[in-house]
């Protein structure tokens, strides 16, 4: 690729065009199906204007384009969240046990645990805190939202490669499609939103307001361990202070992904209402 001058601009395109969608995605936790997409059209159009030059460029960009696109369907069909859900699903059914994942994790994590027969317990967010809670639930599978599997049989850790193991064990033993795997479970989907706020808003305050106001009503179970989580019979929102801005994150999940922004949308009213 280095040989020539064009060899070498084409080559400083494909960096920039990387570096551009998934660097520059990826370091504000929002790489999403969306700059998958972008990046597949880049690479395609680089593509159309070297292919009559560089074969072996034209080859490259075509790779990226094909595996965005199959990233892409990835996307499609199976979430971050649902990656530890499959796992645990797996695990669950050769060694029955509890689970852990932190509150801003789907609950259908929950719902699997319970079909097994075993006890789902939440964590603060953050790897120290679910394995800590892991260990005292004596948990047999767990981890984070983010795709994060933590499998004590291999160490208490965030493994990448552990659960690749453990997903394409799931499917081979199951022998079915991703996408029939992923139709096997629940669907919740989760909406994810922040409240800017100045530096010196009491968040801190405000959370215990929310927490007030919502602890009154007799369908809504209050968690406080990390931030403030309303529990209810069918959805939840989680509002959760960062410890490096002024902003409140605010994640909801319900059974739709119209639900839960509505859900975490009111939640975000409701903040407003106080700080107006």
């Amino acid at each position: 690729i280095t040989e020539s001058t064009g060899r070498r601009q084409v080559a400083d395109s494909i960096a920039r065009s990387m570096a551009q969608h998934i660097i520059g995605h990826a370091h504000q936790g929002i790489f999403l199906a969306k700059h998958l997409a972008v990046l597949a059209d880049e690479s395609q159009a680089v593509n159309i204007r070297v292919n009559n030059d560089t074969h072996v460029v034209a080859t490259l960009l075509q790779l990226i384009h094909d595996t965005t696109e199959v990233l892409l369907q990835w996307l499609r069909i199976m979430s971050e969240e649902y990656t530890l859900v499959s796992v645990a699903d797996y695990v669950l059914s050769k060694t029955p046990g509890n689970t852990v994942s932190n509150l801003s994790s789907t609950r259908a994590l929950r719902d699997v645990t319970e079909k097994h027969g075993g006890k789902y317990t939440a964590a603060a967010v953050g790897e120290v805190n679910v394995t800590t809670k892991m260990k005292d639930v004596h948990a047999v599978i767990g981890g984070e939202g983010n795709g994060g599997v933590i499998y004590p049989e291999s160490h208490y850790g965030r493994d990448a490669l552990v659960g690749i193991a453990l997903f394409l064990s799931s499917l081979a033993h199951k022998g079915c499609k991703v996408s029939e795997l992923r139709a096997s479970f629940p669907n919740y989907f989760i909406a994810k939103n922040r409240i800017d706020l100045t530096p010196s808003t009491d968040v801190d305050a405000i959370l215990v307001k929310v927490k007030e106001m919502y602890g009154k009503e007799k369908d809504v179970t209050v968690t406080d361990i990390d931030g403030v989580k309303l529990d209810f019979p069918d959805k939840w929102v989680h509002l959760r202070k960062s410890n490096t801005e002024p902003i409140i994150r605010v994640y909801s999940e319900a059974s739709t992904m119209e639900q839960a922004d509505e859900l975490g949308k009111k939640l975000m009213q409701v903040v407003y209402d106080m700080i107006s």
